[in-house]
Formats: structure tokens, C-alpha cells, sequence
């Protein structure tokens, strides 16, 4: 059964169903799983560095109910976001259950639309890239899958690097920068592809132009069958999405640089990432906390990305370490004292 272990995520849109049915503190729920509970069990549970053997991983690599779990999330996603927008425009919902469900669907945009969309899009299969572009337009964040393949892995941990964070930048200034400029990077990239393979602007072959119009046709049908009110609230979820996954680029890259020799960077390496092996938040993100094997080799699927003793490691799991930046200067305090060592051992290294 440990092969399922990674449907303990399914708990989330039980308690965002909990939350579009009830009322109250209820509403609540799901944010209350993430963000309190998670970070307490990663508080007492020890980090598992644990890596599988190469029989192991062949035989996870080979089996296909490692992809079938990833592709139930595209169902379970569309279902949810019906269930959001029937239940959020209920006329006797006071202003705290409209925020509990909003915060509900948000959490599960972030989880399971932008997540798992990362590990799909990172495939090279048609019907799986397609796949993730459904669940990016949940949070209508679909130029991510631009940025984040062709942008974000070639300047990760770079100044040329939208998604990474530099030392002593707060989190709500990363904000900002981030979906801004990853925005316009996506746009860049898109233009340069159609001007190399001389396609027009106004063709179906510039994905951006498609991304904005198909977000668009969304937003309005949502409008058109629900009320611009229940839009605006969709709106607001799908923003708490894609922040969610700002927070999560702000905690994977965090001060952390390569050498550039002349015009070129170092190759992206383990030590360019940090890395979480708490246990919960790897079931929660389909392993997306090994980050360093991540962005080492990025075309490894999540059920076989290993612990590397070189990556950087975060003191605890991705919901705590979320909720840590949030506080700037609890933040800096910790992490950049782990900056410190990791510039230390470069210098005795280099001696």
C-alpha cells in the first residue's frame, strides 16, 4: 500500500468540500490542515533522508500508478472548483465563511492546480502537458508553464532569475518582483520562440496570447453563469493560488547564488536549492520539497527524487517554512545565519 501513500493529499479537497458545505470556523478547515497541524507534526516528526535503492526506483520509475495519481488531481480539481463556485455565492454566507471558502479554494489551487501542474508540465507527453495547463488555469496562472521550464530551471539562483529570492529580500517585495516580472519573462520567451521559428503574433502558435484568451473566456462564463460577484471570488482564489506558489519560489532559492565564470553560470547544481525531507509535506506536494534533485535533473519524476547529503536543508517542512517567511525578521535570523555557514564551508573548501 505504500505505493498510495501519496493520496493522503486527497484529505484537502475532503475538507475544502467540509468548508463549501458548512459554516462558521469550518470554513476554515483546510487552512487550519495545512498551515497549524502539518507544521506541528513536521515539529515532532524527523526528517526521512532515506533514498530508494536502484532496484527501487526502477521499479517506481516503471509504474504506472505513480502517474495515475497525479492525473486523478485534473478530476478531483474541476470538481472542486464547481463545488466552489455553487456554494461561495449562497445569500446568507456573512463575511467570514465567504473568506474561509475563498481561503479553501485558494489552498487548493496552490496544492493541487499549481503543484501538480509543475510535475506534469516538467513531462514531454502531449495529453500530460495538457494536463498541467488545466490545472495552471485554476489559479489562471497558465504562463507559468513558459517561465517555469524555459526561464526559471536554465537561471535558477541567479540575478537573471525572476523565482529567486535574493538574501535579506522580504517576502511581500519578492511578491511583486516575482509575478511581475515572470509575467513579462514569459512573454519574452514566447516572442523570441516566433521570431526564431517565424510565426506571427496573432497565431495560434503564441501560446501567451492563447493562455490570456483562454483565461479570459473563463472568468467571464464563471461571470455569465455564476454572477461577476462569484467571479470576483474565484478571482481571489486563483490569486492566493499562485501567491501560495510565489511563497513556495521564495523559500526553494533563498539567497542562494551560482559562480558565473565570465559570461557563463555553473551548472545548476544540488547546493542550489534548498531541500526538506519532512515527511508530511513531501506526501502533501508529491515530493515537491526535494527540491534539489528537482533542479538537478528535472526530468526525474517526483516518486524517485532522492536526498543529496550537498543540498542546502531547511530546518523544517514547507508549510512551517512558509509560514516562517511570512515574518521577515524571524526569517532572516534563521536563514540567513544557515547562509552564513554554507559561505563558510565554501571558503574552506576553496583554501
Amino acid at each position: 500500500m505504500s505505493k498510495f501513500k501519496y493520496m493522503n493529499v486527497l484529505v484537502l479537497p475532503a475538507l475544502a468540500y467540509v468548508s463549501f458545505t458548512s459554516y462558521g470556523w469550518q470554513t476554515f478547515l483546510p487552512i487550519i490542515y495545512a498551515f497549524v497541524l502539518i507544521p506541528l507534526l513536521e515539529l515532532f516528526i524527523k526528517a526521512d533522508e532515506t533514498n530508494l535503492s536502484e532496484t527501487e526506483e526502477q521499479l517506481r520509475k516503471k509504474d504506472p500508478i505513480y502517474d495515475w495519481q497525479v492525473y486523478l488531481m485534473v478530476p478531483v480539481q474541476c470538481v472542486i472548483v464547481f463545488l466552489f463556485l455553487n456554494s461561495i455565492g449562497e445569500p446568507e454566507l456573512v463575511v467570514t465563511d465567504i473568506i474561509g471558502r475563498i481561503t479553501a479554494m485558494g489552498l487548493m489551487c496552490g496544492v493541487i492546480g499549481i503543484n501538480v501542474a509543475h510535475e506534469l508540465g516538467h513531462r514531454s507527453k502531449p495529453h500530460e502537458q495538457l494536463m498541467a495547463k488545466i490545472l495552471l488555469l485554476s489559479s489562471l496562472y497558465m504562463h507559468f508553464f513558459i517561465e517555469h521550464n524555459q526561464g526559471h530551471h536554465k537561471n535558477v539562483s541567479t540575478k537573471e532569475d525572476p523565482s529567486s529570492a535574493r538574501r535579506n529580500e522580504m517576502l511581500y517585495a519578492f511578491w511583486i518582483r516575482s509575478v511581475v516580472f515572470s509575467y513579462i519573462s514569459a512573454w519574452k520567451i514566447q516572442l523570441e520562440k516566433l521570431k526564431k521559428k517565424g510565426h506571427s503574433f496573432f497565431s495560434f502558435h503564441n501560446e501567451m496570447l492563447v493562455f490570456q484568451f483562454i483565461q479570459i473566456a473563463l472568468v467571464s462564463v464563471i461571470a455569465y453563469f455564476f454572477g461577476w460577484l462569484v467571479a470576483g471570488y474565484f478571482v481571489l482564489a486563483a490569486i492566493m493560488g499562485f501567491l501560495l506558489l510565489e511563497t513556495v519560489n521564495y523559500i526553494e532559492h533563498y539567497g542562494l547564488s551560482r559562480d558565473k565564470r565570465g559570461d557563463v553560470y555553473e551548472r545548476v547544481m544540488p547546493q542550489h536549492s534548498w531541500n526538506s525531507d519532512h515527511v508530511v509535506g513531501r506526501l502533501v506536494l508529491f515530493e515537491l520539497s526535494r527540491h534539489s534533485d528537482h533542479h538537478y535533473i528535472a526530468s526525474r519524476k517526483y516518486q524517485i527524487l532522492r536526498h543529496i547529503d550537498e543540498s542546502p536543508q531547511m530546518p523544517t517542512g514547507y508549510p512551517g517554512m512558509m509560514l516562517l517567511a511570512t515574518i521577515p525578521p524571524i526569517w532572516f535570523f534563521v536563514m540567513n545565519k544557515k547562509l552564513e555557514k554554507i559561505g563558510e564551508s565554501k571558503l574552506r573548501e576553496a583554501a
